[in-house]
């Protein structure tokens, strides 16, 4: 089969190529190509021999392969929240911001104190994994860690209301923990609030 690939720029086709030319045209995912077995311009994005010429920059697909499981995510989550709750609360404390009762026992009323500190650790997570996923990092130090990248459809970082809307359902999330259980039931392994956002979690090399 002859390899012969064309660019589509508005009504210009410009070509053939080879694959090899392709890649050193400088292409990106949105770049429309007419391949060998159509007719029909295809973003560069959906073409799968283009996977590793993406991956060389950096920028992983979600497929089936690489879709993060479920032990991971949860993993790396422990590690962020608990990671901020006690750099947070031992700041709380230390600058007498909160006095944290020391004869609580669950089922007492909860004292304002603590729900403060609930609410500053909950708002501190959400403005550390929004950012952190909104730049090139594409997640938090737990991700980091289990080499966990969090991007849209085309494998990139997300924009920050993106990544700002799916912090936001995590946190809500936190509050309750059953949400959490919908990666179990996701086609492609999204909680509730990835597939609001439209995002997926992957494993990266």
């Amino acid at each position: 089969m002859n390899e012969e690939y064309y660019l589509v720029t508005g009504d210009d086709k410009k070509g053939p190529y080879t694959l090899d030319e392709l890649m050193d045209m400088d292409i990106d995912i949105h770049t429309e190509i007419i391949t060998p077995l159509s007719d029909k311009p295809q973003y560069a994005s959906e073409l799968p021999e283009l996977n590793d010429y993406f991956e060389a920059q950096g920028i992983y697909f979600p497929t089936e392969d690489n879709l993060a499981p479920f032990g991971k995510r949860i993993a790396a989550f422990f590690i962020d929240y608990f990671g901020i709750y006690i750099i947070v609360s031992n700041i709380a404390t230390r600058t007498g911001w909160v006095t944290l009762p020391t004869d609580y026992r669950i089922g007492m009323p909860v004292p304002n104190s603590m729900l403060i500190l609930t609410i500053s650790v909950l708002t501190t997570f959400l403005i550390y994994n929004t950012i952190c996923e909104a730049t090139d990092l594409k997640g938090s130090l737990g991700k980091r860690i289990f080499k966990l990248s969090v991007v849209d459809i085309d494998g990139k970082r997300l924009s920050l209301p993106r990544a700002f809307l799916r912090n936001l359902g995590v946190t809500l999330s936190i509050t309750i923990w059953i949400p959490f259980l919908s990666v179990y039931f996701s086609e492609h392994r999204q909680a509730w609030y990835d597939s609001l956002a439209k995002t997926y979690i992957i494993s990266t090399p």
